[in-house]
């Protein structure tokens, strides 16, 4: 997989979708801040970036509203739904962390609350580790959702494990690594600038979104998808 192909070809989308079109980049500015202030009860701004995931060139509009609230509620519930092995996991050993303290109420010996701390430690390790691989399914079921128009279609995981594998399980994760460094350095590099880097961050973070989710539309598409 040319990486650098991966990284050219999303910049110069990014720039075609936001340069000299201020008024798109300033509303996608604020459908992110209503995001983010609404707990994505009004996810417009994911909905738009379905638009991206689709492989739509060139960049999408941000119009038809109605379309954009119900693909970023579509989105909400198939990120919810890919989590529920998680909270499971968490709600399982949060149990038994509960149980475990509740044996050891009003116990002084540090040792007698093991049991206890070791079930939470346990269970937050064992739900960070599914959450990252749930993640790495749930992209390409996003992806395949976007670029079939149906819904149904974040769930077949035949066609999404498949799909990964003719692009390599590898492949995909040094991807993702290569794209996570690229966007963790200059946006560190942007919180480093003294009094305005936060405030120019918040306002390139649609390009950051646009780069990211076209740079995983890339990968999806190095391979033909199975029907």
């Amino acid at each position: 997989m040319d990486y650098g192909s991966l990284i050219s070809g999303s910049f110069e989308y990014t720039k075609d979708a936001l340069w000299g079109k201020w008024g798109r980049w300033i509303l996608l500015v604020v459908l992110s801040l209503i995001q983010v202030f609404t707990l994505f009860l009004i996810p417009l701004y994911n909905g738009y970036i379905v638009r991206v995931l689709a492989g739509r060139r060139p960049a999408p509009d941000v119009d038809q509203w109605g379309r954009l609230f119900i693909d970023g509620w579509k989105w909400n519930i198939i990120s919810l739904i890919y989590m529920i092995p998680v909270l499971l996991i968490l709600a399982y050993f949060g149990g038994l962390a509960v149980l475990s303290a509740i044996g050891v109420q009003g116990a002084t010996d540090p040792a007698a609350w093991a049991p206890a701390v070791a079930a939470a430690l346990s269970g937050i390790l064992l739900a960070v580790l599914v959450a990252i691989l749930i993640s790495f399914i749930a992209l390409f079921a996003v992806v395949r959702f976007a670029h079939t128009g149906r819904f149904g279609e974040a769930f077949n995981f035949s066609a999404i494990f498949a799909h990964i594998g003719r692009i390599g399980w590898l492949n995909v994760f040094v991807a993702l690594v290569v794209l996570t460094v690229v966007v963790a350095v200059v946006e560190f590099a942007l919180i480093l600038v003294p009094i305005i880097g936060v405030i120019i961050l918040l306002l390139l973070m649609p390009a950051f979104i646009i780069f990211t989710y076209r740079y995983i539309t890339l990968i999806y598409e190095s391979a033909p998808a199975p029907a």
